[in-house]
């Protein structure tokens, strides 16, 4: 690590890259046409790419438009949601304050912040700085999301302190699963040891320090009419959707950017923390940590044999691993109906950026691995067919679930054990709070508080299990939901199961433990 900068600083002062300096396969007409093709094929309506070389942005462009249906195009400055991209941002504000000796990656949690707590008191004491960056918590994948996604009205505080009633799934730093809330966490020591909000440093610090036009969110991005709308899949179109305006997530994955902006990013990265102009953000020292293994991944990705990929490991927000003999650091970032990429290559001092405002990972995959090989020499592979075949087979198997479970649905339809007003009430889980099920006419409804987008109708599945489909069709979401009975045979509680393998971690129902509280509230027929 200590010989990357002198070299990229010597290559800064050779004079600029340029984009007939790019390898065949990553010129622009070729960028031009492999985007053209990922958008038809995934149906994505718009995309923005940037590629860094040598301390230099050599190619930044986008393509399709801002929200379909709509004229506005996308650009080069067009600011998307890049989701978990954003955790890197988050470490590197850290990795300022640890520069300042404000705070240590190995400072307890609790000694910065005495309100934090876990279900476990021995890892609430030995819980540190690192061990929130990292993903090793003992926590399961996405484990308490279902306070941020989708938009809900929980505050920092209340995620924060609801923490302690979280079960691990795994036991301390033995494990790594992806979760959201630590980096909340993470967010909030900012304000407790340099007396200002994660937003106001963010901004003020990194993003406009650096010139990049970016927002710490899309409040800080009102005004700007240059923003991606997200998109989803919907009846064989894209289709514009409203977008998330929480702020509790924000230190995990808020922030608004363009390919141009985030090449700026790439750039400073790749150049051990300096930017354009030599000025350090953070200290070598405080790179080089951010970029070090700290947690390894069991798991390999689908495409590690044919990447040649040995080890995947997570650092402080970042990803690492070998990728056709070459390192490669990098991150995605996925929000609903927007995801985000960014790799970078050290060895050959190249950085890669997508940025697309529809969800589909084959879309960003599929062009982050076509132009990641043509840095490092790989054998010539059709990456868009790849994907749209792993994609359709996903769909397909998510698909025979979702039959399966309706066709039993529907032989079981009126078939519960107990009258449908047996199962009514208001049921309380110790971290996510209340949630409400009501007899409307013929059926049952359930309802989660604190959100607008978590309400369905239920419907009889066999004996005490029903299926909850949500009204808002987007979440993709829907659930087994079984009801239990006390000794009496009282119904007394009930737990949810994602109904199909597809279903995003975030939707972290198995978590979920509610208590039968209260009687149903009254309701009107629907």
């Amino acid at each position: 690590m200590r010989g990357v900068l002198p070299l990229a600083l010597a290559l800064l002062a050779t004079g600029p890259a340029r984009a007939a300096d790019l390898p065949p396969g990553a010129r622009p007409a070729d960028i031009d046409r492999l985007v053209a093709r990922v958008q038809q094929t995934f149906q994505v309506p718009g995309i923005a790419v940037a590629i860094v070389k040598d301390g230099k942005t050599v190619f930044a462009k986008g393509y399709g438009v801002r929200s379909q249906g709509k004229p506005g195009a996308v650009d080069a400055d067009t600011l998307f949601g890049i989701g978990s991209n954003t955790k890197a941002f988050t470490t590197s504000a850290l990795a300022m304050l640890v520069d300042e000796k404000k705070l240590a990656w190995d400072d307890k949690v609790i000694d910065h912040l005495p309100g934090f707590r876990l279900y476990d008191p021995w890892v609430t004491r030995e819980f540190t700085v690192r061990d929130l960056l990292t993903h090793r918590s003992g926590l399961g994948p996405g484990a308490g999301d279902l306070m941020i996604f989708p938009h809900t009205d929980f505050t920092r505080d209340e995620i924060i302190h609801n923490l302690r009633f979280l079960k691990p799934a795994s036991s301390f730093r033995s494990t790594f699963a992806y979760d959201n809330l630590l980096y909340i966490v993470a967010g909030q020591l900012i304000p407790a040891v340099a007396g200002e909000s994660w937003e106001d440093f963010v901004q003020k610090r990194i993003l406009d320090r650096l010139g990049m036009g970016c927002a710490v969110d899309l409040a800080h991005a009102s005004g700007n009419p240059d923003v991606a709308s997200p998109h989803v899949a919907a009846a064989g179109a894209p289709a514009p959707i409203a977008p998330d305006q929480g702020t509790a997530l924000n230190p995990a994955g808020s922030i608004q950017c363009g390919a141009s902006a985030m090449a700026k990013w790439a750039a400073l990265q790749l150049a051990d923390g300096r930017d354009a102009e030599g000025r350090a953000l953070f200290s070598p020292a405080r790179h080089a940590e951010m970029w070090t293994p700290q947690t390894i991944r069991a798991t390999l990705s689908s495409t590690a044999a044919l990447t040649r990929t040995h080890f995947s490991d997570y650092a402080l927000g970042w990803e690492l691993e070998d990728y056709q003999g070459a390192l490669r650091v990098w991150h995605t970032g996925g929000l609903i109906g927007m995801v985000s990429y960014v790799s970078l290559l050290p060895e050959q001092h190249v950085g890669v950026v997508v940025l697309t405002n529809q969800q589909s990972r084959g879309a960003i995959s599929s062009l982050m691995q076509t132009l990641t090989d043509r840095f490092v020499a790989a054998p010539p592979r059709d990456w868009v067919a790849y994907w749209r075949q792993l994609e359709t087979q996903g769909r397909e198997e998510a698909a025979a679930a979702e039959r399966a479970n309706s066709e039993a649905a529907r032989a079981s339809a009126g078939k519960a054990n107990l009258p449908l007003e047996a199962y009514a009430g208001v049921y309380r889980d110790p971290w996510r709070g209340e949630a409400a099920v009501t007899r409307v006419g013929d059926h049952l409804r359930l309802a989660f508080s604190r959100t607008r987008d978590m309400q369905g109708d239920l419907a009889p599945y066999k004996g005490d299990m029903f299926i909850v489909r949500w009204d808002d069709r987007t979440l993709n979401a829907d659930a087994l939901v079984r009801f239990d009975s006390d000794f009496t045979g009282a119904v007394a509680g009930m737990t949810l199961k994602a109904l199909s393998p597809a279903t995003d971690f975030s939707f972290d129902f198995q978590d979920l433990d509610f208590t039968r509280v209260g009687p149903a509230p009254s309701t009107t027929a629907r």
